[in-house]
């Protein structure tokens, strides 16, 4: 069987066709980063498109980075699932919760810098066979907190998209 050798999922095996989910790891900001490389039931990896995703991971500081400012802009939009998030797990913390997820004392303290500077990436999805949707980013107050995340998702050059997901 032919395969193929990734830095970030070590080696893969080349198959013709058949859904599924390669499991990874990438260093960023001194933590592990839980990487999913998924393959559609028609698609097929090649050795090309595994050095791609390897490439394209280069940049994934730049694209973490802008996806938080994406967060930062949708905070702006009251209607915005950001704000839902936000409006949702925030409310009815206990002072020692607040202090532990976001560095501060009181509630009234935790402004859209200690919010967004509080997500922490649990998750990054890559789709090759999708180059519109290539990568997808899954933001998180805490695990042990909130098994609900922000999704924000970027297209194979990193351009993060218009809008940020609660999931």
């Amino acid at each position: 069987m032919e395969t193929a050798v990734s830095r970030h999922f070590g080696e893969i095996a080349l198959t013709p066709a058949g859904q599924r989910i390669i499991s990874g790891r990438y260093e960023h900001d001194g933590g592990p980063i839980d990487l999913d490389l998924s393959i559609g039931e028609h698609e097929r990896l090649d050795e090309a498109e595994v050095h791609k995703v390897d490439y394209r991971l280069r940049f994934l500081p730049e694209l973490i980075e802008a996806a938080r400012e994406r967060i930062a802009q949708d905070l702006e939009d009251e209607d915005s699932s950001v704000v839902e998030y936000r409006h949702f797990h925030c409310q009815n913390l206990s002072d020692g919760k607040i202090r532990e997820l976001f560095g501060v004392e009181r509630s009234d303290e935790v402004d859209d810098d200690h919010f967004v500077r509080a997500l922490r990436l649990s998750r990054v999805g890559i789709f090759p066979g999708q180059p519109e949707r290539y990568f997808v980013l899954d933001f998180t107050l805490g695990e042990g907190f909130t098994d609900e995340v922000l999704v924000a998702a970027a297209d194979e050059d990193g351009v993060v998209d218009d809008e940020v997901n609660w999931d």
